[in-house]
């Protein structure tokens, strides 16, 4: 009888053995992708300073990312070469930039810019790429009316 209570008990830790094994190995499976899912979201974060921040980290010849907005009455860009020369600023501090890059389509006076490149020893960021901070809210014409694309063409220039 102690032989038929044995296989009984092996039949049953058998039994038990598969479904924990597979439970195991789903939790080890849940536990990689997770880390792989924040190790690689973790990445991707583009981190910018302020032009506060890139003056007061002494950050001359350094590539780094610089965020802030653009100041009114000092963007300008001349196709022909092309050249691109605005300051961006925190409210607090104020760096000129200039470019060899066309600015993008919705780059103008006031917006929020992020530019990757490196400060010269004379304090002027030399930009490398211009990127244009925005929301993604769109907010159609009222009433049915046709926005006025020659007044927002010429708000955009």
């Amino acid at each position: 009888m102690s032989t038929n209570k044995a296989a009984a008990g092996g039949l049953m830790a058998a039994g038990i053995a598969g479904p924990l094994l597979a439970l195991g190995a789903l939790f080890v499976g849940a536990g990689a992708l997770a880390w792989i899912s924040l190790t690689s979201l973790d990445e991707n974060k583009v981190y910018y300073w302020s032009p506060t921040e890139v003056m007061d980290r002494d950050a001359v010849g350094s590539t780094v990312r610089l965020g802030g907005q653009v100041e009114p009455g000092s963007n300008h860009f001349d196709p022909t070469i092309p050249s691109l020369t605005f300051t961006v600023t925190d409210g607090t501090t104020s760096i000129p930039v200039h470019g060899t890059v066309a600015p993008p389509q919705m780059f103008r006076e006031g917006i929020g810019v992020v530019i990757e490149g490196v400060l010269d020893d004379k304090g002027v960021f030399q930009a490398e790429q211009v990127l244009v901070k925005h929301d993604n809210e769109y907010s159609a014409p009222t009433d049915g009316s046709m926005p006025d694309v020659d007044a927002t063409l010429a708000e955009n220039r």
